[in-house]
């Protein structure tokens, strides 16, 4: 299985382009200290929107666990027809909101209280969806810590895509025909990705690389790994004829893949790579600079899970979903204050610069 999650995230040239004008000042220098977030910080905090909104979340989750129910039951009534194939689409659609309630749970945003967090996370990410949330939170941890650099962020790491011409360089056979035509090729990989997620779960489950965990972390997450695999292998059993089954749930995974790719594709790539060499940036520039949100209205907001203030987020790791939109006029002006490049463009406007970009990548071995 192709490693997609690590194809996600894409950068490109220094200077971020915005065809719908919305950049805010200019890139800025590359030194950045605390004193630039220090401010804008106390900002935050003064208009309450780091406190957590648990009742929005008891809510959230339940409406949503409500509905992967009913999904289950229409199955259940319609599962021997083939019209149940169409509830692929509303599974892989609430399936994802899971998967964006177990995030928030990885950041604490949901709850003050690490344990509660970790057993939201346990529930939506192990259970429901079949991904280990200790191999994620490694992971997803090392790339909040260094998004779009090279050398410490794990989703522009090289693997089945490349991000850079010099990644592509010396790529030969198939590794070398899927970086010619990466471009054409990205949005097939991400209905990968549902299922990516499931198999480096298992793989760092029983790797003695994996994420640090004790005896009984790592039984508690292996025990709701493969009660999930048992529990949708069943459900799908028992409700339609194994072929039926088979290509249900290859629709499910596929959409889901689909759905979380178009999520986090949008976030960092056509930003700015950090130099490897070059002086530190301070915690405002580095998350800034290198991430964009991505415009629209409650609809995209519920579509990307909050992840469309990819900024934001970047910024306030712990801030709760619903507050991102709110501290959006501050995180900006203060930005605008410092001259610091703030980036928002329309979704199709930025799946249009990573298409270039990894056409541009795979160049060099196209006219070898």
């Amino acid at each position: 299985m192709p490693q997609v999650t690590s194809a996600l995230t894409i950068p490109a040239p220094a200077t971020p382009a915005t065809t719908s004008g919305a950049a805010v000042g200019a890139p800025g220098g590359r030194r950045g200290s605390r004193s630039e977030f220090g401010p804008l910080l106390r900002t935050i905090k003064e208009q309450g929107l780091l406190e957590r909104r648990t009742g929005w979340y008891a809510s959230g989750i339940a409406l949503n666990l409500l509905a992967l129910m009913a999904v289950a039951v229409g199955l259940m009534l319609f599962g021997h027809s083939w019209w149940s194939l169409s509830l692929a689409l509303p599974l892989a659609v609430f399936s994802a909101r899971a998967a964006f309630f177990g995030h928030d749970a990885g950041h604490s945003q949901i709850s003050a209280d690490r344990g509660r967090n970790r057993l939201i996370q346990l529930l939506h990410a192990n259970l429901l969806l079949g991904m280990s949330q200790e191999w994620w939170n490694d992971k997803h941890n090392r790339h909040h810590a260094n998004p779009n650099h090279e050398e410490k962020d794990p989703d522009v790491a090289p693997d089945v895509l490349v991000f850079n011409q010099h990644q592509a360089v010396g790529r030969t056979g198939f590794r070398g025909w899927l970086a010619r035509h990466q471009a054409w090729l990205f949005f097939p990989l991400t209905t990968l990705e549902g299922l990516a997620l499931k198999v480096y779960g298992f793989q760092a489950l029983f790797s003695k690389d994996g994420p640090r965990q004790t005896p009984r972390e790592r039984a508690i997450e292996g025990g709701l790994l493969f009660a999930h695999v048992a529990g949708y292998a069943a459900l799908l059993l028992a409700t339609m004829p194994v072929g039926q089954a088979v290509v249900f749930a290859l629709v499910h995974q596929m959409l889901l893949g689909l759905h979380l790719g178009m999520a986090f594709a949008p976030n960092h790539k056509g930003m700015e790579v950090p130099d490897p060499d070059g002086e530190p940036w301070g915690h405002l520039r580095r998350q800034v600079l290198t991430s964009r949100n991505i415009r629209g209205a409650a609809l995209t907001d519920w579509l990307l899970g909050g992840l469309n203030y990819q900024i934001e987020h970047h910024l306030f790791p712990s801030m709760p979903r619903p507050h991102l939109r709110l501290a959006q006029p501050a995180v900006r002006a203060h930005c605008r204050s410092l001259g610091i490049r703030y980036t928002e463009t329309g979704p199709l406007d930025s799946y249009r610069q990573a298409l270039g970009h990894l056409h541009d990548v795979g160049k060099p071995l196209r006219t070898a």
